[in-house]
C-alpha cells in the first residue's frame, strides 16, 4: 500500500509571518476603510453625532474584534486544524463521524462564506476607488458621478479575475511587504490623529459600548451592531487560510495586526470628535473618516495604498474561495471541476469555472448596488451566518473530540448568543441589500444540498464487486473470437477509494450493454499528491495478462494526461512481459507494440421506470443538470484528443411494478 506524504506545518519565521500579512489579513485589514463610515452614516452623518456615540461605537468595535477574532478564532478555532488546514469544511471533516446532521451547518456556513467571497472584492475595491473623490484634482474629473467610479471598479475587478489563470506567484511575493506597509500606515495615521486627544482611550471601557446600544445618542439603537460587525468579517477567512501560512505564523502576526487596526479606529474616532458638527464636511456625500483624517499631502498616498490593499484583500478572498470549493468537491458537496495549480504551492489553485462565475457575480453586484454605501448593506449578513455555523461545529469539536464537559456549553452560549445578536442586527439591512447576500448563499446552499442528496441516493444503490471474482468471465470475453474487438485497450476511470473493487455499472457496461471485447481491460484511478512533480503508478494484474488495476499518483503540478501516461504503462508492461505485445497489422508509423486505446466514461441516468420518491427524483435530476454545467471527465483528464465513449447507464433503483399486457384476439 503506497502512502501519500502529508503536508507538514509551515515553521514560524519572520518571512512567513510577513507572507501571512498578505494572505490571511487582507479582508479584516481593509475593514477600517468602511466600518466607521457605515456607523456614522447609520446615525445621520457628521452633523448629528456626539462624543458619547463615537466612544461607544469604538468600544463596540474594539471588543468585537477582541472577542470574536482574538478569543474565538485565534485562541480557540486555530487549534481545531485538520493536518494544518483550517476553515469550516476542514472542521466538519474532523467531526462528521459523530453526527450525520452536522453536514447541514457545514453546508450553510460554507455557502455563506462563498457568498462573502463574492461580495468582499466588490465592497473593498469600490470603497477604495471612492476614496479618489477626497483628492481635489481627481474630484474635478470624477465629481459626484458614480458611473465613473463603477467603471473604474469594474475594470480593476476584471483584471483581477483575468490574472488568476496565470497565477500570482511573482506579484504574490510582494503582497506581504505591501500589507506590512499598509498596517504600519494604519497605525501611524491613527496615532497622528490621536495626538492631543487622548480622551479617545476611554473607548477601551467595555461599559461604554454596552451603554451606547440603548442610549438616545444612538439613532440606530441595537442595529448599530450590523455596522460594528464589519470590523471582524475577515475572522473566518483568517481561520480558512491557515493552511497557506501555518497557524504558528498567524499567532505571531496577529498581535501586530490587531494593534494597527485598533490604533487606526481610535485615530478615526479622534478625528470625528474634532470635526463633529462641521457643516462643510457634513454635506459631503458618503463622508469617509478614514480618508478625510489624512493630511492633504498624504491623502493621495493613502488612496493609492488603500486601492492596492483592496486588490490584495480581494486576491486573498478569491484564492480562499478556490480552496473552499476544492474542499467541498472532496466532501462530495459540489461537482468535480477542472482544477489547475498555477504556482509551486498546492494551496494556490485555480478553478476556471469558479473564477468565471465569481467574476460575473461580483461585477453584477457592483452594477446593481453601484456605491459602497449600498454594498455595505449587503456585506456582513452572510458572514454572521458562517460564524454561527462555525460556533456550532466548534462546540461539537470541543465536546466530542476533546471530551470536554462544561466548557463547550459555555462556548456555545457565549459566542452563539453574541453572534446571534449580530445576525439579528444585520437583518436590519435585509431590505436595503442584505437579501442579495442571502440570495447568493441560498443558491450555493441549494447546489450543495442537491449534490449531497443526489450522491447519497446514488450510493444507496451502488454495489461494489471484487474484480477477482470476474476474472474468468473477463477471460472468456477476451478470448471470444465471435465478438468484434472494441479496442486493444479498453479503459475505465475509477475513484481511488474503490481499491480493488469495481462498480457494478462498469461490469454492466462491459458484459450487458453490448459485450465489449478487448485485448486488455484497464481500470484506472488518479490520486493527486502534495508534492508538485510526483509521477508514479502501481499495477495489479490479478494473475492475468489482460486485466489491470492501475493507480496513478500525480503531483499537483503535473498535467493529468491519462492517455499519455497509460501508453507508457502499457509499454512498460510489454517490456516486462506482463502484457503480450499488441502489434498492429497495418500502420504508417514504426512497428509499435502498443495498440490503440478506447476510454469509456460512464454517466448515470434516471429512467422513467425507476421506483423513486418524487423528491429524490428531483434531487438526482437536478444533480445531473449541475453536472452538465460543471464539465466532463474528458476535460479533467486531458482526453480531448483520445478515442472516448460516453455511455449512460441506468441508476439501478427498484423498478416500478407494471401490469403485464394481456393478449386478445382480433
Amino acid at each position: 500500500m503506497r502512502h501519500l506524504k502529508k503536508s507538514t506545518e509551515i515553521p514560524v519565521s519572520l518571512g512567513a509571518a510577513i507572507v501571512a500579512l498578505g494572505v490571511v489579513y487582507g479582508d479584516i485589514g481593509t475593514s477600517p476603510m468602511y466600518v466607521m463610515k457605515s456607523i456614522i452614516a447609520g446615525n445621520g452623518g457628521l452633523n448629528t453625532i456626539d462624543d458619547n456615540l463615537i466612544l461607544g461605537a469604538l468600544s463596540l468595535v474594539i471588543w468585537t474584534v477582541t472577542l470574536l477574532t482574538t478569543v474565538k478564532y485565534v485562541l480557540i478555532a486555530l487549534k481545531a486544524d485538520n493536518h494544518g488546514e483550517g476553515g469550516i469544511f476542514s472542521l466538519y471533516s474532523l467531526i462528521k463521524k459523530y453526527k450525520a446532521w452536522l453536514i447541514v451547518p457545514a453546508m450553510v456556513g460554507g455557502a455563506a462564506l462563498l457568498a462573502d467571497g463574492i461580495l468582499t472584492p466588490a465592497v473593498t475595491v469600490t470603497t477604495a476607488i471612492e476614496g479618489l473623490r477626497s483628492l481635489p484634482l481627481v474630484y474635478r474629473f470624477l465629481g459626484d458621478e458614480q458611473g465613473r467610479i463603477v467603471m473604474i471598479t469594474l475594470a480593476i475587478i476584471a483584471l483581477l479575475f483575468f490574472v488568476q489563470r496565470a497565477g500570482t506567484k511573482s506579484i504574490g511575493k510582494s503582497f506581504g511587504p505591501v500589507m506590512s506597509v499598509w498596517f504600519l500606515f494604519l497605525a501611524v495615521s491613527g496615532i497622528a490623529n490621536m495626538a492631543g486627544n487622548w480622551e479617545i482611550l476611554r473607548a477601551f471601557n467595555p461599559l461604554r459600548g454596552a451603554a451606547i446600544l440603548f442610549s438616545p445618542n444612538n439613532q440606530a439603537g441595537v442595529m448599530i451592531l450590523g455596522s460594528v460587525f464589519l470590523a471582524t468579517t475577515g475572522a473566518e477567512a483568517l481561520y480558512s487560510d491557515i493552511g497557506h501560512v501555518g497557524k504558528g505564523n498567524v499567532y505571531a502576526s496577529w498581535p501586530f495586526v490587531k494593534v494597527c487596526l485598533i490604533l487606526n479606529y481610535l485615530g478615526q474616532g479622534a478625528w470625528l470628535m474634532a470635526n463633529k458638527g462641521n457643516t462643510a464636511l457634513g454635506t459631503l456625500p458618503d463622508l469617509n473618516p478614514f480618508f478625510q483624517m489624512l493630511p492633504d499631502n498624504i491623502r493621495i498616498f493613502g488612496v493609492l495604498l488603500s486601492t492596492l490593499a483592496a486588490v490584495i484583500a480581494s486576491q486573498a478572498l478569491i484564492t480562499g474561495t478556490f480552496t473552499l470549493v476544492s474542499e467541498a468537491i472532496s466532501l462530495d458537496l459540489m461537482p468535480h471541476m477542472r482544477i489547475t495549480y498555477p504556482s509551486e504551492t498546492k494551496g494556490q489553485l485555480y478553478i476556471p469555472l469558479v473564477n468565471l462565475i465569481m467574476w460575473l457575480a461580483c461585477s453584477g453586484v457592483i452594477l446593481y448596488f453601484r456605491s459602497s454605501a449600498r454594498l455595505e448593506s449587503a456585506y456582513g449578513l452572510a458572514i454572521t451566518l458562517t460564524m454561527l455555523m462555525t460556533t456550532l461545529l466548534l462546540f461539537m469539536y470541543l465536546r466530542c473530540m476533546k471530551g470536554l464537559k462544561i466548557l463547550p456549553f459555555i462556548f456555545l452560549v457565549f459566542f452563539g448568543g453574541l453572534e446571534g445578536i449580530f445576525f439579528l442586527s444585520s437583518l436590519s439591512k435585509f431590505g436595503s441589500g442584505g437579501y442579495v447576500a442571502l440570495l447568493i448563499a441560498t443558491i450555493l446552499f441549494a447546489i450543495m444540498a442537491v449534490w449531497h442528496r443526489g450522491t447519497d441516493i446514488e450510493r444507496s444503490q451502488a454495489l461494489k464487486l471484487h474484480i477477482s471474482d470476474y476474472t474468468s468471465m473477463f477471460g472468456d470475453v477476451h478470448k471470444d473470437k465471435g465478438l468484434i474487438p472494441v479496442s486493444d485497450n479498453l479503459v475505465y476511470l475509477m475513484n481511488e477509494t474503490e481499491g480493488n473493487t469495481i462498480d457494478r455499472d462498469i461490469l454492466y457496461s462491459i458484459f450487458d450493454k453490448k459485450t465489449k471485447r478487448a485485448r486488455a481491460y484497464w481500470f484506472v484511478s488518479v490520486s493527486v499528491t502534495d508534492e508538485p512533480y510526483t509521477r508514479e503508478y502501481t499495477v495489479d494484474s490479478f494473475g492475468t495478462d489482460y486485466l489491470f488495476r492501475v493507480k496513478l499518483y500525480l503531483g499537483f503540478k503535473v498535467d493529468q494526461r491519462i492517455n499519455v501516461y497509460l501508453r507508457q504503462i502499457v509499454g512498460d508492461l510489454i517490456t516486462s512481459h506482463e502484457l503480450p505485445p499488441q502489434q498492429r497489422r497495418y500502420s504508417i508509423g514504426d512497428n509499435s507494440t502498443v495498440g490503440d486505446f478506447r476510454f469509456c466514461i460512464l454517466r448515470k441516468m434516471l429512467v422513467p421506470e425507476s421506483d423513486i420518491h418524487p423528491s429524490d427524483w428531483a434531487a438526482v435530476s437536478l444533480k445531473y443538470m449541475i453536472r452538465r454545467v460543471a464539465g466532463s471527465p474528458v476535460q479533467w483528464y486531458g482526453l480531448e484528443n483520445a478515442s472516448v465513449i460516453v455511455e449512460y447507464v441506468p441508476l439501478f433503483i427498484k423498478m416500478k411494478e407494471s401490469n403485464p399486457l394481456k393478449r386478445v384476439e382480433e
